[in-house]
């Protein structure tokens, strides 16, 4: 599973990496296959997110030792869900076979932890499949769930089939011939959308109006872009790689990362200069991350916000919506023992309400600040209320040269698909990139190098299945789930 993630990159190792996992279960009781589902998550995981070590201690100024207990505690955390689908698996194996219940069990329970506890999605089966665009089409209908579920109905797939060879098992090659077929027809279905619906996105790419836009990458130090007396030297970084790149290409649109902007423009009088040294003397409207005060009601509230400048002086901005916990802000702050350094680290964002696209020309930006790219929901919210294409402006300087910058971005491919959007993607230091309505990644930066990259984006107006319905599929996962489970619990044990 490890070797399937974005870093390593085997992405083929997905499709059979549980097939060991499943033959651990079968051989085994529930409550040992519970305890062998956490081993192997614990283990994935770790290995998985090491960087939160990097991010903690060199950002969060937090010592190495509770930088490990953190780990170890998300590590675990995520790994209680792997534990569940492991004791269920084995439980249920005793009476069906589980070509038709796993696959809906591991989304159901994919699906919880991209909720609970405001949800920590990050890094689902599926992403690891977004360098392979021939394979994953069938987003755009089910989201990256649906991936992810052909991912574990194929490792189902392979386990049933070397199962029923071992004498032991509790099922003859009869009785899996009827699901074995079931579930071949399914993937070859669902291979041959994927292929179709490629052809035809690419089609519809070619032909439809486009919008140029650069992106520029500042790579400013994490630790110096916050000092007052280096927030001008940043900003003159990218007011010069911006001039240049909208001369050169005649962009319509330039896109800073997340806080390019290290003041509040509210206040500052380094805005309006930045201004008049770019949008209003090159003639473009600029996107950029900034930390915004907004005073309401006698009270000053911080936003992570993102502002749209035109030429003409039209200012519009979006407000991140869904924080980073321990990041932009505390749960039950009043209630956790936590050390020092950690909530002086953390600063007090408010979170937005709206999902409202921002207009730029004939293209409509629907924004995704940073870590709202792993969320579905966020960006699909955007497309419905009209979004053309995608922004996600990021910093992911927090991750150092960890292997976190490509799993964030392959996050990003698959918001693009579901939704049948270009999206730009400008991050700090890396990766920055432009990603087409198929999923096939363009430009991408290299991490830790200023640049700057041009595309024309092709704005797409059809909304696609998964843009109408959201989290329909993975919903109906969780549903069927419930008289299946009472199904199977009324169900005799069968022999062979």
């Amino acid at each position: 599973m490890w070797l399937s993630s974005p870093g390593p990159g085997f992405s083929y190792c997905a499709w059979f990496a549980l097939v060991p996992l499943l033959l651990g279960c079968l051989r085994t009781t529930p409550g040992n296959a519970a305890k062998l589902g956490f081993a192997c998550g614990l283990f994935y995981y770790t290995l998985l997110i090491y960087w939160v070590v990097i991010s903690l201690g060199t950002y969060g100024n937090l010592p190495w030792w509770a930088c490990g207990i953190a780990l170890l505690a998300l590590s675990s955390y995520m790994s209680l869900y792997l534990a569940f689908f492991c004791a269920a698996a084995s439980w249920s194996m005793k009476k069906i076979i589980p070509v038709w219940y796993a696959p809906f069990l591991w989304i159901g329970l994919d699906s919880v932890r991209g909720f609970l506890f405001s949800g920590f999605p990050w890094q689902d089966l599926g992403y690891s499949q977004f360098k392979t665009p021939l394979l994953i089409q069938t987003a755009d209908l089910a989201g990256h769930h649906g991936v992810t579920f052909l991912i574990v109905l194929t490792n189902c797939l392979f386990f049933i089939i070397i199962a029923a060879m071992d004498k032991r098992s509790p099922w003859s090659a009869k009785r899996v011939l009827i699901p074995s077929v079931s579930a071949f027809l399914l993937i070859c279905l669902a291979a041959t959308y994927s292929w179709k619906r490629y052809d035809a996105i690419s089609s519809m790419t070619a032909e439809s109006p486009r919008h140029r836009i650069s992106v520029i990458q500042g790579n400013i130090d994490q630790n110096q872009k916050w000092k007052p007396d280096k927030k001008r030297e940043a900003v003159e970084k990218y007011i010069r790689l911006s001039n240049k790149a909208a001369r050169l290409n005649q962009s319509n649109l330039v896109i800073w990362p997340e806080t390019a902007m290290p003041f509040n423009p509210t206040s500052d009088p380094l805005f309006a200069e930045l201004l008049s040294q770019t949008v209003f003397s090159d003639n473009y409207a600029l996107l950029s991350g900034a930390p915004y005060f907004l005073k309401n009601d006698k009270k000053t509230e911080l936003y992570n916000s993102a502002i749209l400048v035109e030429p003409d002086g039209t200012m519009s901005r979006y407000f991140k919506q869904h924080l980073v916990p321990f990041g932009e802000y505390i749960p039950f702050a009043d209630y956790l023992p936590l050390p020092g350094p950690v909530v002086e680290s953390v600063a007090n964002f408010s979170s937005g309400t709206k999902a409202t696209p921002l207009a730029n020309g004939r293209s409509s930006l629907g924004v995704l600040i940073c870590f709202e790219s792993i969320f579905p929901n966020l960006a699909r919210k955007e497309v419905a209320s009209g979004a053309n294409i995608l922004v996600n402006i990021t910093n992911d300087a927090w991750f150092g040269r960890s292997s976190a910058s490509t799993q964030h971005m392959a996050m990003a491919v698959f918001r693009a698909v579901e939704n049948r959007r270009s999206l730009a993607r400008a991050a700090n230091t890396g990766i920055s990139c432009f990603i087409d309505p198929t999923g096939i990644i363009h430009q991408a930066t290299p991490i830790f190098e200023p640049a700057s990259i041009n595309r024309d984006l092709a704005m797409l107006q059809q909304t696609s299945f998964f843009t109408q319905t959201g989290y329909l599929f993975p919903f109906c996962c969780l549903i069927y789930l419930i008289p299946l489970t009472i199904w199977i619990r009324l169900r005799p044990v069968r022999g062979h």
